[in-house]
């Protein structure tokens, strides 16, 4: 099988380049993002590889399966950026539905920590000998009410984490699982009552700023919110303005949702001309990182590995169990 690797970083090829010969099959590793100016570098391939910030509309299905495409090889678990009903009947399209959920789950924990008691500053601090510890000052997560919502597997992870910083939780899901050891309330509850909230639903119609300005005024002040799962789950004017009036303890943000061609990029010789990013930056509170909450070695390693069985399947005729539809 012949596979266009779009979006390829240095550590992609650490760990699909052994396993392809393993499999067998030809990679054209490709640094350019996959996109309607560069998806012709596909042509004559068995599939195109992508990742989150390579959006593929319904043009582009077409495209791919009149040149011949089969596949598009998702390297994560989302899957909003392809147009998934374009795709149906022309184009599998396959995910990595679950690679390390105690990876993102564990950054999200990385986040709130960090924003919440000020490690990184005191690092900078102590890196020139200041070691006052004036406006350094956090708050004891134990016994405090945590917020989840979306109990699928990073979810669940994230409950574990917070159950074991003796935590009272509270999770949100309209799909609730009956086997957790969590109490299910409502979305509305939820932010009433929270005073650490963590996102961890997938980006759909019916998520979209499901964090905006009414759901932001219905919660605590002081409250924290953690966002690793998808930036279009936050409206960022919203949250912005929640900043300005001093509702939020803390915000770490992971996502942001225009995180497309700014996130995973060296931009700092740069002219940033994203205000609200620019914006976000300047508030002492706000921790923003790169979308890196996945990144460790044995998330890296699941997906490789994932990927490349779900090639391996569809070159097979084998059934296609991460087939998204």
């Amino acid at each position: 099988m012949r596979i266009a690797f779009f979006s390829t970083k240095p550590y992609d090829r650490i760990w699909f380049e052994p396993m392809a010969k393993d499999y067998g099959y030809e990679f054209n590793f490709l640094e350019l993002p996959f996109s309607a100016q560069t998806m012709f570098l596909a042509k004559g391939y068995d599939a195109a590889c992508i990742f989150v910030n390579d959006h593929v509309d319904a043009d582009m299905v077409d495209w791919l399966h009149e040149n011949g495409v089969k596949a598009l090889l998702l390297r994560s678990a989302g899957f909003n950026h392809v147009d998934i009903k374009a795709a149906k009947g022309k184009v599998a399209v396959l995910r990595v539905p679950s690679y390390s959920p105690e990876a993102v789950a564990e950054f999200a924990m990385a986040m709130l920590l960090t924003v919440n008691r000020f490690t990184h500053k005191a690092y900078g601090r102590t890196r020139e000998f200041n070691m006052n510890i004036n406006g350094l000052m956090g708050t004891d997560l134990y016994h405090k009410v945590a917020g989840v919502i979306g109990t699928g597997k990073i979810g669940q992870a994230m409950i574990r984490i917070f159950h074991g910083f003796s935590m009272q939780v509270l999770a949100y899901d309209p799909y609730p699982n009956e086997n957790l050891d969590v109490k299910y309330v409502s979305l509305e509850e939820l932010l009433q009552k929270s005073d650490f909230i963590s996102l961890h639903c997938p980006l759909m119609e019916q998520t979209r700023h499901i964090i905006n300005k009414k759901s932001i005024e219905r919660m605590k002040e002081g409250v924290y919110l953690v966002n690793t799962s998808r930036g279009g789950l936050v409206d960022t004017g919203a949250l912005i303005e929640g900043l300005l009036a001093g509702k939020f303890g803390g915000v770490g943000l992971d996502v942001y949702e225009e995180e497309e061609g700014l996130f995973y990029e060296d931009c700092s010789d740069e002219i940033i001309r994203d205000e609200n990013l620019a914006r976000l930056t300047t508030f002492p509170n706000v921790l923003i990182t790169s979308h890196m909450g996945f990144f460790t070695v044995e998330a890296m390693q699941a997906i490789a590995y994932e990927t490349l069985e779900n090639a391996y399947a569809l070159e097979k005729g084998l059934p296609l169990k991460n087939l998204v539809e």
